[in-house]
């Protein structure tokens, strides 16, 4: 059967089953072929190779982020049959870490891997792409994309710049971050100089502190030479591999400003307009499932790196208080509102995301959030016989 033709008879199976049979069966048969008359065998014709370069904004090899965009690449040149070969940049390899969107929307690169709120300089709702502070998290971000219109929205900012997004990867609820004082109070923020990028830098800006933008590689240096102050990076398991431990002994819960940062697979359009049916179905499976698969991966190692932390490093685990929470969300319902009004394009974003995020308040009061309250109530159930 042609790849072609099963892609659209499974139209209606789901992302991650689409996925895995591309991968399985992908090999068995090329992507075009051509019967001799007189019922001969069908020749099998092969594609030719299509080499691509990905630019992502990660060190090399960083667990969960770095090897999550080389096995992305890996999975499409096995399910087209080798015919999409993409090599990966790590940041800094081909360009810098936040040179990746123009090289790809110039075409001096194919793909990034990245988060897009790296690139509201661009356009500020690119950030609504990437994470918003008291927002979606990883999986309403998908429930907007695919059912509130999100991703149709997200292709008409993205086209203005050349790119075709794709969402593929995502951390989970982050932490709040590494500080060298502790945070009592919001005057604590005043005068604190912290690596946080996004809208999370605006919140704290408009709080007194000074928000700085700095690439993953380059935040251990800069808080160990005092040129920052405090730092958000991930989570417990890419927290735990940068060593911030050494130099920031507390550890604060949770991230306000990244309640998921969900990272883009962005293919520079022309790129992308080029696949064909087939190819471009393939490339979104891989997207779906890598997101889904990544987001179970954070959390399954971001426990055992929390209490390797806390019980092996003497890491102090804090929790910013209820009085700074209700600060931060109520600065960030201006600063959000405010760049939701730039232009026609950005009130449309606004109002598309905010109408699924009220949805998904309303669901996760009656549904999620009485059921975690309930599993806390007895540490007997979960134990280990």
């Amino acid at each position: 059967m042609k790849r072609r033709s099963f892609l659209k008879k499974s139209a209606t199976v789901g992302v991650s089953t689409i996925a895995a049979t591309a991968l399985v069966g992908c090999g068995s048969e090329s992507s075009d072929e051509t019967a001799q008359s007189g019922g001969a065998p069908a020749v099998k014709t092969k594609k030719a190779v299509r080499k691509l370069k990905m630019v992502t904004t990660w060190p090399k090899n960083f667990p969960g982020l770095g090897t999550r965009a080389a096995q992305f690449a890996n999975d499409i040149k096995i399910a087209t049959n080798g015919s999409i070969d993409i090599r990966v940049y790590a940041a800094d390899e081909l360009v810098p870490a936040f040179g990746a969107f123009d090289a790809v929307s110039s075409g001096n690169a194919d793909i990034y891997h990245g988060p897009d709120y790296y690139w509201q300089g661009k356009h500020p709702m690119f950030t609504f792409f990437g994470a918003v502070p008291f927002g979606l998290t990883a999986t309403e971000m998908t429930q907007w994309l695919e059912y509130g219109g999100g991703q149709e929205l997200w292709d008409e900012l993205a086209a203005g710049f050349n790119i075709k997004p794709l969402i593929a990867n995502a951390t989970g609820i982050q932490m709040g971050g590494w500080f060298k004082k502790e945070i009592n109070s919001v005057e604590d923020f005043k005068g604190l100089k912290m690596r946080i990028p996004g809208l999370g830098g605006e919140i704290l800006k408009q709080l007194g502190a000074t928000p700085v933008t700095l690439s993953g590689g380059e935040i251990f240096l800069s808080l160990s030479q005092g040129n920052i102050d405090a730092s958000e990076w991930i989570g417990p398991w890419n927290d735990l591999a940068f060593g911030f431990y050494k130099i920031t002994p507390y550890y604060y819960t949770s991230a306000f400003h990244e309640p998921s940062a969900s990272v883009t697979a962005g293919f520079n359009l022309d790129v992308w307009n080029s696949f064909d049916e087939a190819e471009q179905a393939i490339i979104k499976a891989l997207a779906a499932k890598h997101y889904s698969f990544s987001l179970a991966e954070f959390n399954a190692r971001n426990a055992y790196a929390l209490r390797s932390l806390v019980q092996e490093h003497g890491v102090q685990l804090r929790q910013f208080s209820p009085e700074i929470m209700k600060t931060l969300i109520d600065t960030a319902a201006g600063v959000v509102r405010n760049i939701g009004m730039t232009d026609d394009i950005s009130k449309r974003i606004y109002n598309s995301y905010m109408e699924t995020l009220s949805a998904a308040k309303e669901w996760s009061a009656v549904a999620d959030e009485p059921f975690i309250a309930a599993r806390r109530l007895s540490d007997t159930f979960g134990a280990k016989i």
